[in-house]
C-alpha cells in the first residue's frame, strides 16, 4: 500500500480479525439468511473502506486499491459477456438442441451422470476452458439430464467437476500454465506431476456418480425423453452441421488462438447458420437475441424454461458481483491484509505436510476472501516459494499444491469469479452443487495426503558435488 501520513502497518491479529469477521459477514448472509452474495459483499467492502479511514488510508489508496482489483477481472468479465451472446445464437442455431438430440440417443440413462462427468473431462482437455465447456456442451448435458429427472445439482456438479478436471490437465489452460509459472516449473513436467492428487481424485470422482447416478432417471421421467425429443425436432433445426461451431472451437484450441477471438469466431458462424436455416430472419431479432437472451416459444413448458437462456443480460448479475468481489480484493491487497496473514504463518512451517496443507488453505482463504481464481495460485506462490525450497521441495510440488488449492477451488465460492458465472450459467446455486462438485473437493485432499506420506511429493535433487 502506498504509505499515507498516519497509516500503521497492519499486525497479525488485526488482519486476521478483519478477515474473521469479514468471513462471518459472507457466510451468514449467503449460507444463514440466504442472501445473494452482492449484499454481503457490498457490506463488507463499507467496513473494510471505514476499518481503512480509520487508520488513515486517504481515498486515493481506496479508489486505487478498488480500481487495482477490478483490472484483473476485465477479460474475464468481457469474455462472460460474449459467453451471453454466444449461448442465446447457439440455441437459435439448433446448435444445443442437436446436441440434446444426439445425446439423447447415445447416452444411456442408467450411466449418464458419470457419462456428463467423462464428456466434460475428455473435452476439456482438449479445449483447455472449463468456462467454454460448462457454457456449451454443459448447457445441453444439463438439459439431457433434467428432462430424465436426475437431481440438477447433481448433474451441475458432474458438469462442473469434468471441466475442471479438463482445464486442470490441459497444456493450453490459463490457470495451469499460470501455475507452472509461478512455482517456475517446466509445464508438461507440472501436468505430469498434476497426477499424483488428480487421478486418484477423478477416479473416486468417478466412482460417486456412477453410484449416485444409478437409478437417477425414472422410468417416469424416461417417458418424458420421446416428447421433448419430438419438441425439439419440430422447433429447431437439428443436424450434424451443429458439431461446426464444436470443431471450430477445438481448432482455436489448438492453434492458441485467445479465449475472445475464438467466442467471436463461433459467435459469428453461429449467425450464419441462423441466416442458413432462415434467410428472411431479421437483423434486429438477432441483435435483440444478443442483447437478452434467446426465449424459447415451443408451447412445451419444460423445454421453454429450459432453452429460454442466454444474452448480455443475463450475465450482468455474475459480471455486478464480479465486480464488487475484485473490488474488495484490491481493497485487501491495498490494505496488506492477505500478504500480512499469510506471509508470518509460512515462516513458521515446520514440515512438509504442514507446508502442503497451510498454502492449500491459503489458496482456498485467498478464493473465499478475494473470490478471483488467479490471485489464489499468485498470492500463495509467492508466499511460501521460499518455505518450499527451505524444505528441499522441488518447485513442481509448489505448482501442484497451487492447482490444488487455488483454480479447482474457485467454483465452490458463491461469490467467487467461477462460482457465480458457473450458477449463473446451469441455474444453479453454487451452494446446492457444491456437494455434488467432488473433484474439486477432493483435489486439495489428495494434496494433502501427499504431503504427510511424501506420496508423488517432488523434492529438490541433490546438489552435484
Amino acid at each position: 500500500m502506498k504509505n499515507t501520513a498516519n497509516w500503521r502497518p497492519v499486525h497479525l491479529p488485526e488482519a486476521l480479525t478483519v478477515l474473521l469477521i469479514m468471513l462471518a459477514i459472507m457466510g451468514l448472509g449467503v449460507i444463514k439468511f440466504g442472501l445473494s452474495p452482492q449484499t454481503p459483499v457490498i457490506l463488507v467492502i463499507a467496513l473494510v473502506i471505514l476499518w481503512g479511514r480509520v487508520r488513515g488510508a486517504n481515498w486515493d489508496d481506496i479508489h486505487g486499491g478498488i480500481i487495482d482489483g477490478i483490472k484483473t477481472g476485465i477479460i474475464p468479465i468481457f469474455i462472460f459477456l460474449l459467453i451471453g451472446a454466444l449461448i442465446s445464437v447457439w440455441i437459435a442455431a439448433g446448435i444445443i438442441p442437436s446436441m440434446m438430440v444426439f445425446g439423447f440417443h447415445l447416452i444411456s440413462a442408467q450411466w449418464f451422470v458419470p457419462s456428463v462427468f467423462l464428456v466434460c473431462a475428455i473435452i476439456g482437455t482438449s479445449i483447455g476452458s472449463a468456462f467454454t465447456i460448462i457454457s456449451t456442451i454443459g448447457i445441453a448435458l444439463f438439459g439431457i439430464g433434467t428432462t430424465m429427472g436426475i437431481n440438477p445439482a447433481l448433474i451441475a456438479g458432474a458438469i462442473i467437476s469434468g471441466a475442471i478436471f479438463g482445464d486442470k490437465t490441459s497444456p493450453l489452460s490459463d490457470s495451469t500454465n499460470l501455475a507452472a509459472a509461478i512455482a517456475e516449473s517446466d509445464l508438461f513436467d507440472h501436468i505430469r506431476n498434476l497426477m499424483w492428487s488428480t487421478i486418484p481424485a477423478f477416479i473416486v470422482s468417478l466412482i460417486g456418480y456412477t453410484i449416485l447416478g444409478a437409478g437417477a432417471a425414472t422410468e417416469t421421467h424416461l417417458g418424458k425423453i420421446n416428447t421433448t425429443l419430438a419438441v425439439l425436432n419440430q422447433n429447431f433445426t437439428i443436424s450434424w452441421w451443429a458439431a461446426l461451431p464444436l470443431i471450430l472451437m477445438l481448432i482455436c484450441a489448438l492453434r492458441k488462438i485467445p479465449a475472445i477471438a475464438t467466442l467471436l469466431m463461433n459467435i459469428t458462424l453461429a449467425i450464419v447458420m441462423i441466416f442458413v436455416q432462415n434467410p428472411h430472419t431479421p437483423l434486429t431479432k438477432i441483435a435483440t437475441m444478443i442483447e437478452t437472451g434467446f426465449v424459447s416459444k415451443t408451447g412445451n413448458a419444460s423445454v421453454d424454461q429450459l432453452l429460454s437462456r442466454g444474452g448480455i443480460s443475463a450475465m450482468m448479475g455474475t459480471v455486478s458481483l464480479i465486480l464488487l468481489t475484485l473490488s474488495l480484493g484490491g481493497l485487501l491487497m491495498r490494505f496488506n491484509l492477505i500478504q500480512t496473514a499469510m506471509v508470518p504463518l509460512a515462516k513458521r512451517l515446520q514440515n512438509a505436510g504442514m507446508t502442503v496443507t497451510a498454502t492449500i488453505l491459503a489458496g482456498i482463504g485467498v478464493n473465499i476472501f478475494v473470490g478471483e481464481q488467479y490471485l489464489s495460485v499468485i498470492l500463495p506462490g509467492k508466499a511460501f516459494k521460499k518455505t518450499f525450497n527451505e524444505q528441499g521441495l522441488a518447485n513442481l510440488a509448489l505448482s501442484r499444491v497451487l492447482e490444488d488449492g487455488g483454480t479447482v477451488i474457485n467454483y465452490l465460492i458463491p461469490w467467487g469469479v467461477a462460482g457465480a458465472f458457473a450458477a449463473n450459467t446451469l441455474g444453479v446455486s453454487t451452494l446446492a452443487y457444491l456437494p455434488f462438485c467432488f473433484f474439486s473437493l477432493l483435489s486439495p485432499v489428495f494434496s494433502i495426503i501427499s504431503g504427510f506420506t511424501g506420496w508423488g511429493l517432488k523434492r529438490q535433487k541433490p546438489a552435484k558435488a
